[in-house]
């Protein structure tokens, strides 16, 4: 009877000591995800303290917003063009991809040179880190400002466009250019080195042949990008194109079906782009 019962009492300690283990220990303060969520709670204070204090000036919200969602109808399932014609937004659309492709090729011939510069596996490390300071510091300032920086110079128009958004471009594609060139293996590069290869053959032997279907697929998203871009230039720095025309339809002329027309045309060719580049790639990878 006493040996069942220290067994017992053993078998007690046992189970006690297994629940005092299996408690879980605290976690450590994440001092990062602590101020995360605190700025987080600090928007959402500051938005609801905005739409509190915001001087409505005798808006009826409920109208506005009924006005509001009777105009995104209006725009979106009666499109019409009225005041242009349908292959004069063909035309002005063409004009905008026009702008987009002249800015990306001058931009991704430029960047390639520079990205080879900028790479540290095939360039000098203080060069590499100049050109990489230099082009942090154009792309740290938006298109529009460059655009209108150039404008004082070359006028508002297609050039001061082009100059402008070429000049952000290139500094978009030599950091994406730079950091492909940085992922080729160093053991290809010294192998090479070690035949006798000088730079340009390491280049077109080796760098270029690897990296292509990356150069291909940044090339492409920035051309997406300066098609965007173009469109917004089209009325902010008059470079004309069907941006120029959805200026006029929004603000001078306020045509909402027509807005919706030039939205939807707009679109189809951005989601043709998009199957473009995606068989482009698709093929790429086939021969590659």
């Amino acid at each position: 009877m006493d040996l069942q019962e220290s067994l017992k009492a053993v078998s007690n300690k046992d189970t006690s000591w297994t629940g005092i283990k299996s408690v879980s220990p605290k976690k450590p303060f994440n001092k990062q995800s602590f101020v995360i969520r605190l700025t987080l709670i600090a928007l959402a204070l500051l938005t609801v303290f905005a739409f509190v204090t915001f001087d409505y000036k005798d808006i009826n919200l409920v109208e506005a917003a009924s006005l509001t969602a009777q105009t995104v109808k209006t725009m979106f399932f009666q499109p019409l063009f009225q005041h242009i014609t349908f292959f004069e937004a063909i035309k002005q659309l063409t004009i905008t991809l026009g702008l987009a492709f002249l800015t990306t090729l001058f931009g991704s011939i430029i960047a390639l040179f520079l990205g080879l510069l900028a790479a540290r596996n095939l360039s000098n490390p203080r060069l590499s880190i100049v050109i990489k300071a230099g082009v942090a510091f154009i792309r740290a300032v938006p298109t529009v400002l460059w655009v209108l920086i150039f404008a004082v110079a070359a006028g508002l128009g297609s050039v001061a466009a082009v100059i402008g958004m070429t000049f952000h471009s290139i500094s978009y594609l030599v950091k994406a250019y730079s950091e492909s060139f940085e992922e080729l293996d160093k053991g290809v590069i010294e192998a090479l080195k070690a035949s006798g290869a000088n730079w340009w053959q390491i280049v077109f032997q080796a760098v270029l042949p690897s990296s292509v279907s990356y150069l291909i697929s940044w090339t492409f998203m920035r051309f997406e990008i300066n098609f965007a871009v173009a469109l917004a230039m089209g009325a902010a720095a008059g470079a004309g194109g069907i941006g120029f025309d959805m200026f006029m339809a929004s603000s001078f002329y306020y045509d909402v079906r027509e807005i919706g027309a030039i939205t939807y045309l707009i679109l189809a060719f951005a989601i043709l782009l998009e199957l473009l580049a995606a068989k482009i790639k698709k093929k790429l990878r086939v021969h590659g």
